[in-house]
């Protein structure tokens, strides 16, 4: 046949089942107490309670109302496609929740984690047991693949798993593709994967190419062009398929800075900090660590990393076994590769859209889908010396217990230095990981020693084992979790489905500040914010914050200093959380030692459902005018620390705009050929005479307040307003991110939408003239994605009926053959 891989079998598919039930009843068993403590819900800590859980159930109520355009409810706004087709769009199990009523949805994130479990244990068994002889093999892979440290790492970040259950089947795909000569099956993988996490699926792409080049290079495949033509097809519907969801997701994220660092220099070539090297060794040979809370390279910089992909039972001893072994095998190559591309940043970056401005090891899946083949082919092959590799195994382990365990160091700052002994971050949970990796070691060759010349008994110890240690682990791995998050009670007591006990009319219809408080609670309770803890936002905002001087990376979370930017957003009400300790510096309240407000211009208004709620006193409704404008390099010359509160002293436009609306802005060419010329220094600019205080920001809202729309709301695909100008035309200014998805119309007239200060909308408004004015919203690039994705599903349908009819054809020539 020209390779060395069998075709597919359609015998013994009961395993399959016991692989999703025997992984389905872990899962069950592994998180249930966990959703019995907290009342029904699986809380467990950091993103996973403040995004996991509020984006499932503010994108399932925005479906379910019909809205998919522009989310008013993330951050200052966003499209929808766009930035949550990272995390939940895509996924099967998120369109699962959409039958039920809003207020399940959090008690369905626990039950939905569990069927990932057993989806991925299913999906990695689908692969395997094709290179396994024994299809039991492959049902404890799927095992060992579903709880292993990767994934129990990433119960962290709740939509890694999806990628997790695709991977798999990608490369089952791709092998009946090249093996069973089966059409279609790998255009319609490569669609979905594409679909389920667009990120992921460039790492998957990476190593699927590798996948085929290896066996390709190593004769396991037998290379045709024409095969490899339409393998090239394949690839090509398949992608073009996915380009409904993916085409508005790189629209929607272009110029996001957080995707714009690329490998270069030394830094392309060697990581920085050394610990990374160690970290990405001891992943793979102790249990998974608490990803927030790093515990043996605390100076690797390594938080949210998922480095993690330890094997339950075997630990490293099956590969170490499996290399010792073969020294020619395709899987070999993919793993020393895989090994090889960890090792180099740049080479890391290729699994993450070349982004190197973040270590992460998240497609670490990869190699552990690997390591569990070359552990189960050790398992299978009688020559495999099980002695050696598990001295090899346990001694590595042990060593590297030792080396940090019991390594001196001196702690402290300056003359107060203490003798320390062990560099790990955490004694206690070093130790317990260090117990786990040998006991799992020191239990698997009791049990080999034991059973391992008696094939049944020691597949059925084998099973248990993983079982077993694997069930330890979890319940640890996830236990720390739990106890260590701090925003549990907080969410459970006064936030989720808590919207109602707050007693305040407008809540619906202003933006409202939540700093200091739990990360997304506006979203919790669907309310506009200014605060958002959401990486793949519109990059408008990214450019608004970056301009005025204040961070904006996976969150917007703008200080007390700078409180001019929120009457500029249209922010009325503050909530101050009241923990239980009551102490201001350490609740971080919004009263200081003296009792006043951090922000001046806010007054308590009422105490409700554990918060004390302020009322901006300067508070500017949406949709305002300014009276004076400046240039982009006018503005730069304010101090960054005044920034925020200097926008609201007039409009900042670049130069073009400047001269476009010179009847409006004052804009002459002489008058700015200062600034424009070569002594740019000479200009005198507005901005010099700006004076911040107290009294002048009252003033300024007051000015902007009295120059408002008169109304304001947000529509099915945008929104509207209506104002009342008594004066000259006006550039009408709108705290809402400037998208190219938006049209806007003036009195049914179609005006043009000018991006302003760094990244909001203006547009202008005719004088003395009472004006309605309506904003459209459209996904940029979703019709166009949806025709590509449509051309994609004729392509393929003509493609697979073109197969069944070659197919047929061959067939009957076959049988006329034989027959003559």
């Amino acid at each position: 046949m020209g390779n060395r891989l069998k075709p597919r079998s359609i015998k013994n598919r009961h395993w399959l089942a016991l692989t999703f039930a025997g992984a389905l009843c872990m899962a069950l068993l592994l998180f249930l107490p966990f959703i019995s403590f907290n009342g029904g819900i699986f809380y467990y800590f950091g993103d996973f309670n403040v995004q996991e859980i509020p984006f499932y159930q503010l994108i399932h109520g925005q479906v379910r109302d019909g809205s998919l355009g522009w989310n008013h409810l993330t951050d200052l706004g966003t499209d929808t496609i766009a930035s949550y087709s990272f995390y939940l769009m895509g996924s099967p199990f998120f369109w699962m929740t959409i039958p039920f009523p809003n207020e399940l949805v959090p008690y369905l994130i626990g039950p939905i984690l569990i069927l990932k479990f057993a989806c991925t244990a299913s999906a990695a068994y689908l692969w395997l047991q094709r290179h396994v002889g024994f299809k039991g093999y492959a049902a404890v892979g799927g095992i060992l693949y579903a709880f292993s440290g990767f994934s129990l790492y990433n119960v962290f970040f709740f939509h890694f798993h999806e990628p997790m259950i695709m991977f798999p089947l990608l490369l089952a795909a791709l092998d009946c593709f090249l093996f069973d000569r089966r059409r279609g099956i790998f255009a319609v993988a490569v669609c979905a994967a594409c679909v389920v996490n667009y990120y992921f699926f460039v790492g998957q792409a990476v190593f699927a190419a590798m996948y085929f080049i290896v066996l390709s290079c190593t004769r396991t495949w037998k290379f045709k062009f024409t095969e490899f033509l339409l393998l090239a097809l394949e690839v090509v519907i398949g992608f073009a398929g996915a380009m409904f969801m993916l085409l508005p997701s790189v629209l929607g994220l272009l110029g996001n800075p957080r995707l714009d660092s690329y490998p270069r220099g030394w830094n392309a070539l060697v990581y920085d900090r050394p610990q990374r090297y160690w970290l990405m060794l001891l992943a793979f040979f102790f249990p998974a660590d608490v990803p927030a809370l790093p515990t043996f390279t605390p100076e690797s910089n390594c938080k949210w990393a998922s480095v993690a992909g330890w094997l339950p039972f075997f630990g490293m001893t099956g590969v170490i076994a499996y290399l010792q072994l073969h020294k020619k095998s395709w899987l070999k190559k993919i793993i020393l590769l895989l090994i090889l591309f960890a090792a180099v940043p740049a080479l890391n970056s290729m699994f993450q859209l070349f982004n190197i401005s973040i270590f992460y090891t998240r497609w670490f899946y990869m190699p552990v889908l690997m390591f569990v083949l070359a552990t189960l082919r050790s398992v299978e092959n009688e020559q495999t010396d099980w002695n050696r590799a598990f001295v090899w195994s346990a001694g590595i382990t042990a060593g590297f217990v030792l080396l940090i365990g019991v390594m001196p160091d001196l702690v402290g700052d300056g003359d107060d230095k203490t003798l320390q002994i062990g560099v790990e971050a955490d004694r206690t949970r070093f130790w317990v990981y260090a117990v786990f990796a040998l006991a799992s070691l020191l239990c698997f060759l009791l049990l080999y020693r034991k059973f391992g010349n008696k094939k049944k008994r020691w597949f059925i110890a084998m099973s248990v084992g993983v079982a077993a240690v694997a069930m330890l682990a979890s319940y640890y791995s996830v236990g720390t979790g739990v106890l260590e998050s701090g925003t549990t009670a907080t969410i459970r007591r006064s936030i989720i489905n808590q919207r109602d006990k707050i007693e305040i009319d407008d809540l619906e219809d202003v933006r409202s500040d939540f700093y200091k408080d739990v990360d997304n609670t506006a979203m919790f309770w669907k309310v506009q914010s200014i605060n958002c803890f959401q990486s793949s936002v519109s990059p408008s905002i990214m450019e608004f914050y970056k301009k005025i001087g204040i961070t904006r990376d996976v969150a917007s979370r703008p200080d007390f200093s700078a409180y001019g930017i929120r009457p500029l957003l249209s922010t009325k009400y503050y909530f101050d959380y009241k923990s239980d300790n009551g102490d201001p510096e350490k609740d971080e309240s919004f009263l200081d030692a003296d009792g006043n407000t951090k922000m001046p211009g806010w007054k308590f208004l009422k105490e409700c459902n554990g918060f004390d709620i302020y009322e901006n006193e300067c508070y500017i409704p949406m949709g305002f005018a300014f009276h004076s404008y400046v240039t982009e390099e006018e503005f730069d010359r304010v101090g960054i620390s005044n920034k925020p509160q200097a926008l609201l002293y007039g409009m900042v436009l670049t130069r073009e705009q400047m001269a476009k609306y010179a009847d409006i802005t004052g804009y002459t060419e002489q008058r700015y050929s200062a600034l424009y010329g070569r002594e740019p220094k000479t200009f005198r600019s507005v901005v010099e005479d700006y004076t911040f205080g107290e009294k002048q920001y009252r003033e300024a809202c007051e000015q902007l307040k009295k120059d408002c729309c008169e109304s304001f709301a947000y529509t099915d695909d945008g929104f509207c307003a209506k104002y009342e100008n008594f004066g000259k035309d006006k550039l009408l200014f709108f705290s809402i991110p400037y998208s190219e998805g938006f049209t806007a119309e003036v009195n049914g007239e179609p005006v043009d939408i000018e991006k302003v200060d760094f990244g909001m909308m203006a547009v202008r408004v005719p004088a003395k003239t009472y004006s309605e004015i309506v904003f459209h919203y459209q996904t940029p690039g979703l019709k166009t994605g949806i025709v590509v994705s449509a051309f994609a599903g004729t392509a393929f349908v003509i493609y697979l009926a073109a197969a069944i009819i070659i197919r047929i054809t061959r067939r009957k020539r076959h049988a006329f053959r034989e027959n003559t």
